[in-house]
């Protein structure tokens, strides 16, 4: 059996990131990308409902698929929305 370590680690680029600039002094072009962002988040934040509570889980696996069901209803409910549903 081979040993995990004597393996290559696979490296792969998915796409390219824009790398951020530092900026000391405040930009108008900086600040409007932000309040678009937090706009954008609102949005998203205002039509997901995951039910409230605290639940406890045996194991990750069984949180992961309470996570999924409730992904899964919400996409059904925002696209039934969007499509007359």
């Amino acid at each position: 059996m081979p040993d995990s370590l004597d393996q290559q680690p696979i490296v792969r680029t998915v796409g390219r990131r824009r790398e951020r600039e530092l900026s000391l002094k405040a930009r108008g072009d900086l600040l409007h990308e932000g309040a678009v962002f937090v706009t954008e988040m609102a949005k998203i934040r205002s039509c997901l409902r995951f039910p409230q509570g605290l639940y406890r889980y045996k194991t990750h696996e069984e949180a992961d698929a309470h996570w999924q069901d409730c992904l899964a209803d919400n996409i059904a409910r925002v696209s039934g929305k969007r499509h007359g549903g």
